[in-house]
């Protein structure tokens, strides 16, 4: 298993990124698959995503300083993948991170989980991008 962080600066208010975490806009803003659907759980949402033959369930629950999500159950790309995303004051706004552990289960992890942590983080820094993007909008 591999671990990924990645971090922005965002020139707004908390409450104004928060209302951006939804989960179905964080699969938007990591940009690797669509919104297939979505079910309201209580206190968590299932979203299923895919793209190219793929899908699967992602599932997100609110926490107290951002969104938590990971893969439901072994269907999808990865053994494992779960992701934290934390939004702290900063001064003049928030640093929002993104913080996720991802292992695809394969052999050779060292090289192969690699691999899927780089991908991760590149999904990660796309994600904080368009969030930080979309606030300014707001």
């Amino acid at each position: 298993m591999r671990q990924v962080s990645v971090s922005r600066f965002v020139p707004r208010s908390k409450p104004t990124v928060f209302r951006r975490l939804a989960p179905e806009a964080m699969v938007r803003y990591e940009g690797s698959f669509d919104v297939r659907g979505v079910r309201d759980e209580g206190a968590e949402t299932v979203v299923v995503v895919g793209a190219r033959g793929v899908e699967f369930a992602l599932r997100f629950e609110s926490i107290e300083d951002g969104l938590r999500y990971e893969q439901d159950g072994e269907a999808g790309p990865f053994e494992s993948m779960e992701t934290v995303v934390a939004v702290d004051p900063d001064d003049g706004g928030v640093t929002v991170t993104a913080r996720s552990s991802v292992a695809l289960g394969l052999p050779f992890p060292s090289l192969t989980d690699r691999l899927a942590a780089w991908k991760r983080r590149g999904e990660l820094e796309r994600a904080l991008d368009a969030l930080a993007a979309d606030v300014a909008n707001a």
